[in-house]
């Protein structure tokens, strides 16, 4: 497991990221960033923060779990950003930022006076980035971004599940998570731009966006035959066999996506004259007979259990590899040895463990120097550094216009503040 990392040069050094983004999408994209050495502030609600930190199940020592996974490497500022003295705490922010992140509906921003032709004048170089369900034109601009809905209408549901079975989600948030991939590709493309212009822009990615990108394969059918692929379970839409299939144990992946390994699969299962079957003999052959095919391959692999099978296939050199379940497949020799378990200690949720960075460099890595943060636990120093006294910070905390920690103990407003 990779553990705190050693000091190393920090690919996104001096990049500033304001980060108004909450639950996923938007922590995913600044955690990214963040873990490449970007100086990250997470600003939040006064009053419970981003909604993630409500999870109830699973909590580690009463502190959300899928809060934990999203927001390491970040500061924390609790803002009421419908005050006027919390939207001129957030103006300084944005000063010297180089980007901001959020992912409200379209024209929350502009309603609570921070929208992008408002920052733009504060700081004519930052990169406003916005995280949407639709995008900001088009008939279904103005409704809200949910990861399921946006796997229904982009067509993802219609392609998960089995043959005939109902429609499915995937087992992942992955339009959450992958727009939140896309806006760090958007925002690293803008900061180019400016680092050679000094402008900024905005730019946008939306959920659906991020769903409708997964689509390659089964586009690439539609635009060439006018049909809509159906699901196909765990096999792929262009080549057999190519799928998951029970043994007499366990249940393996066999990826026989070209003619070689076919020729191996076929003599692994003891049964060479399959190659010469005209029913299999080529990948569209196989794809017209499918369902024979993979009642033959069945038949066969159920006679011996999982760890028999994988040797085989392995010492043949075809593809093929165990179905983990979750704990299986982040605690296996080869994902601890990636570094894609990292271990932190937070205040209160004591040893936690988060995925690590998926991408690996040989000059810049990926340091993991701060746990998630409390909620407005590094308020008062934020403030400091903007120029704020005890005095008007302490003004502050009693206005409701802030939230911050204090040793172990959360200061959030009075009665009369809220």
């Amino acid at each position: 497991m990779n553990t705190i990392s050693k000091p190393s040069k920090d690919a996104l050094a001096g990049l500033k990221v304001i980060e108004l983004a909450q639950i996923m999408a938007g922590p995913t994209c600044g955690m990214m960033l963040a873990d490449l050495g970007a100086e990250v502030i997470k600003v939040e609600k006064i009053n419970g923060g981003d909604d993630s930190r409500q999870y109830s199940d699973p909590q580690i020592n009463g502190i959300s779990a899928p809060f934990l996974m999203l927001n390491r490497n970040k500061q924390a500022i609790a803002l009421d950003l419908k005050s006027e003295k919390g939207k001129e705490i957030l103006f300084k922010l944005i000063k010297d930022a180089d980007v901001l992140t959020e992912n409200f509906r379209k024209g929350t921003m502009e309603k609570l006076g921070i929208g992008y032709d408002t920052l733009r004048k504060i700081n004519p170089g930052l990169i406003y980035c916005s995280i949407s369900g639709y995008g900001s034109d088009g008939p279904y601009a103005d409704k809200g971004g949910f990861d399921l809905i946006a796997q229904g209408f982009s067509g993802l549901m219609s392609i998960t599940g089995e043959p005939n079975g109902a429609p499915l989600r995937t087992g992942n948030s992955i339009a959450d998570i992958n727009a939140g991939i896309l806006a760090a590709f958007g925002i690293l493309a803008a900061y180019q731009h400016k680092q050679q212009t000094g402008e900024g822009q905005r730019v946008e990615t939306s959920l659906l966006e991020a769903s409708l990108q997964q689509l390659y394969w089964h586009a690439a059918i539609y635009f060439a035959t006018g049909e809509s692929p159906g699901p196909s379970g765990s096999s792929h839409i262009l080549a057999t066999p190519y799928q998951a299939f029970p043994t007499g144990s366990d249940w393996i992946i066999i990826g026989g996506a070209n003619e070689k390994n076919w020729v191996r699969i076929a003599q692994v299962l003891g049964h060479a004259e399959w190659t010469e079957d005209e029913r299999f003999i080529t990948n569209s052959a196989r794809m017209a007979n499918k369902p024979a095919l993979i009642t033959m391959m069945t038949e066969i692999l159920a006679t011996r259990p999982a760890v028999h099978w994988l040797a085989e296939f392995d010492n043949a050199g075809v593809p093929a590899g165990p179905v983990n379940n979750i704990g299986q497949a982040l605690m296996h020799p080869q994902s601890l040895a990636m570094g894609m378990v990292v271990e932190q200690e937070h205040p209160v949720a004591g040893a936690i463990r988060t995925v690590g960075m998926p991408v690996k460099f040989s000059k810049t890595q990926p340091r993991y120097h701060r746990p998630p943060p409390r909620i407005g636990e590094d308020t008062v120093q934020i403030l400091q550094g903007l120029g704020y006294t005890s005095s008007e910070i302490d003004e502050l905390i009693q206005s409701g216009t802030i939230t911050c920690v204090s040793g172990n103990t959360v200061q959030q407003p009075t009665a009369a503040g809220e």
